[in-house]
């Protein structure tokens, strides 16, 4: 019998869509009433394109002293399922001393996630969805027969950390609620057992930018997606009146400084590997262009780093590529190889340091290139 083919579990959707979702994750430790607490904010998809189990757990150790409260702020419509299993694992090991705080939405493997506390407390205007997972593959009826039989196994998965977090809750009413994709509120949730007290709420619209993952969804509540659309402030007399600022420092245009900020900037951020494409890509135009192209780049090789293909790079930031251009053609490319996603939650070894990028100075015809470019455009 042939191995499984490696696959990853999804958010379940019946498209997908492109996001232009911001991700933020930090890890702390602060002094607050004479104790020190570790704060985690989750707040964006978790898994490959986002917050990975390996991340939160490799910085969650680095933090721990063993003894201090552990508050891990959810906001986050889901992702991947390993991932989220892992990071659940790692909340339910450090025991009664972790709290799951839910500040706007716990969706699919965020929901699996954050019951991994001991304690889950949720703002009174959040929402805890729970659904059944979702995968995509390809190959003979055995290898679909297969991957059918993993999904159940994973469903299993799913329904036993919903059961460990509440323990009284019917078996039956639950997998109706995991298989129709359910959207718990606060109150809902406290009834059930997954969460074991309400907090003070807060604005949905104000924390959660997955306006458009939301949609991917089945059954997103219409009332959280017209929370998320941007109203516009209407303008007062007070924007009419000239702001009084210093004026602006003279923006850089010379193509030497242009090139040696370019070289300086990927040195500092480990990726000068990208010089000469950053140079080709942005014709040295000025401070501005360079300054934002240095900001996707770092973007893109992220993107290509967690698609374990960043050897593609090189090629997107020539191209000019942003993050959602990047993240749409690795997923075809990962779709493409008909290969799957390969999951891996183990730690890395001290010894599997990623290769470091030789440095290496811009290539001076680059440069004349881009400037004779740059001055025929202008001519």
């Amino acid at each position: 019998m042939k191995p499984l083919m490696p696959f990853r579990i999804y958010n379940k959707a019946k498209a997908t869509l492109p996001v232009e979702d911001e991700h933020w994750y930090r890890i702390k430790a602060e002094v607050q009433a004479d104790q020190t607490v570790i704060e985690i904010y989750i707040y964006g998809e978790i898994g490959g394109w986002g917050i990975t189990a390996n991340q939160f757990i490799q910085d969650l150790k680095a933090l721990d002293d063993g003894v201090s409260p552990v508050v891990a702020a959810f906001n986050t419509n889901g992702g991947d399922l390993f991932d989220g299993l892992a990071i659940h694992n790692a909340l339910k090991r450090l025991g009664e001393r972790c709290t799951s705080r839910i500040d706007a939405l716990a969706a699919s493997a965020g929901s699996v996630a954050a019951c991994g506390a001991h304690r889950v407390v949720m703002a009174s205007n959040s929402m805890l969805m729970i659904h059944n997972p979702w995968t995509w593959t390809s190959g003979d009826a055995e290898d679909l027969r297969r991957v059918a039989d993993v999904l159940d196994q994973t469903l299993e998965a799913i329904i036993a950390t919903y059961k460990a977090k509440a323990p009284d809750i019917d078996d039956a009413e639950l997998r109706r609620m995991v298989n129709d994709e359910t959207w718990l509120t606060a109150q809902e949730a406290l009834a059930l057992g997954l969460a074991d007290e309400i907090g003070s709420g807060v604005e949905v619209k104000a924390c959660l930018g997955q306006g458009a993952t939301m949609k991917r969804y089945r059954n997103t509540p219409k009332a959280l997606l017209d929370q998320l659309q941007d109203v516009q402030p209407a303008p007062s007399a007070q924007d009419d009146l000239p702001a009084q600022v210093d004026p602006p420092e003279p923006a850089v245009t010379d193509s030497a400084k242009l090139a040696l900020m370019i070289t300086q900037a990927c040195g500092k951020a480990g990726i000068s590997n990208l010089v000469e494409p950053l140079i080709d890509s942005t014709k040295l135009a000025d401070e501005a262009t360079v300054q934002a192209a240095l900001t996707r780049a770092k973007t893109v090789r992220d993107l290509c780093v967690a698609a374990r293909l960043p050897e593609l790079a090189v090629e997107y930031v020539q191209a000019g590529l942003d993050a959602p251009a990047v993240r749409a053609r690795l997923f075809d490319k990962l779709v493409g190889s008909g290969k799957g996603f390969e999951i891996d939650n183990s730690l890395p070894s001290a010894d599997d340091e990623p290769e470091k990028v030789k440095a290496h100075l811009p290539n001076p015809s680059t440069i004349w290139s881009a400037r004779r470019q740059a001055t025929r455009k202008g001519a």
